[in-house]
């Protein structure tokens, strides 16, 4: 079977990662025909928008996409092009797999997370009111009436919305994906304890769905904060971990930190007719062009791209090449590597060359 895919390359380090993730993909004998799109910097340059209709346009007629790192200004500047990108083609479930891989550095064994991750909404609903403003001003106005509480006038402001249709469907997202995949538990994250009507709302919302999975599924909620420590203490009691946009950002980073770090960190974006699939880590403009970067959490994204297709076995047969060559440790990125400085570490090109090669001689 073919497959048409939308490939996005991103900014900084995006094109090279992409490229070596297209050949990755393509070594596995998956037949796809690829539509490339721009978005980013280079699509400012270009069109004028950091975001033009094509992508989208390509996205929906595709239902797939591959997307390398965009970068996102920060305090100023455009939207991040990531947020944009989930919201207009309403990919409201975010999946952050986190898996120990042999070979790379860390404190940890055997982690074996997912974290998922509500995407349209939350505080990265992007509602602010700047500083100084005068809509600003009339808006602490009227939420000091409504509730009776001072706000310093010199305030900016964001609203936090949270839903009971998007805090159930990305809870029922959880529980499926846990049954599909054969995992044990289910642990909702929040603050309800101070913020009692949004995420008290999510948490309740997830008490509900939780009924209809009984005697399936294991059932757990957590606050965010002692769920930190949690995951640093005994990472092992969990398993799939459903929270609201802003932590699942937080804890999803702090997951990939005990595995080793973004660089081996897949994602996926996933709604209920297409997908859009992209590494968890930034565009590292610095590293542009250098040949240097680890392109592993990109190839591990299209690894989640094959299995959406429904492609197991190839995505399979390339998670084990790129989980030997790293547990080997010959032909790696440098941040692979025992020593960082170990000259005979390889660049982002030659370490998928590697992979390549075990795919087509395991």
């Amino acid at each position: 079977m073919s497959h048409k895919v939308t490939i996005i390359p991103g900014d900084g380090i995006g094109r090279e990662v992409s490229l070596a993730a297209q050949r990755c993909i393509d070594a596995t004998g998956v037949k796809i025909t690829w539509e490339e799109q721009i978005a980013g910097e280079e699509a400012l340059a270009k069109y004028g928008s950091v975001l033009p209709v094509q992508v989208l346009d390509s996205v929906r007629k595709n239902k797939v996409a591959i997307k390398g790192p965009i970068m996102t200004p920060v305090g100023k500047g455009f939207r991040s092009v990531n947020v944009q990108l989930r919201k207009a083609l309403d990919l409201y479930a975010c999946l952050r797999p986190c898996k120990f891989i042999k070979g790379v550095k860390t404190r940890y064994a055997d982690i074996n997370l997912v974290v998922v991750r509500e995407n349209t909404e939350d505080l990265y609903a992007g509602i602010e009111f700047s500083q100084g403003l005068k809509r600003t001003k009339d808006m602490i106005e009227y939420l000091e009436g409504q509730s009776g509480i001072s706000i310093k006038e010199d305030s900016a402001i964001g609203i936090k919305p949270i839903s009971i249709s998007a805090s159930k469907r990305i809870v029922k997202f959880a529980f499926d994906y846990a049954i599909k995949n054969n995992r044990k538990k289910v642990t909702a994250i929040h603050k309800a304890n101070i913020m009692k009507e949004t995420d008290g709302l999510f948490l309740r919302c997830a008490r509900e769905v939780a009924e209809q999975y009984k005697g399936k599924i294991e059932f757990e909620d957590r606050i965010v904060d002692n769920m930190c420590m949690q995951l640093v203490q005994k990472p092992e009691l969990y398993d799939v971990l459903v929270l609201p946009n802003l932590y699942g950002d937080i804890l999803s980073d702090l997951c990939a930190g005990l595995i080793g770090g973004l660089g081996i960190a897949p994602g996926a974006n996933i709604g209920d007719n297409m997908a859009l699939f992209e590494a968890v880590h930034g565009s590292a403009p610095k590293y542009a062009g250098m040949n240097k970067v680890n392109p592993t959490a990109m190839i591990l994204s299209g690894v989640l791209m094959l299995r959406y297709l429904k492609e197991e076995a190839a995505a399979n047969r390339l998670e084990k090449a790129t989980e030997e060559i790293i547990a080997e440790g010959k032909y790696v990125t440098y941040d692979l590597k025992t020593d960082r400085n170990d000259p005979s570490a390889v660049g982002t090109s030659q370490m998928a060359d590697a992979i390549i090669s075990k795919l087509k001689n395991p």
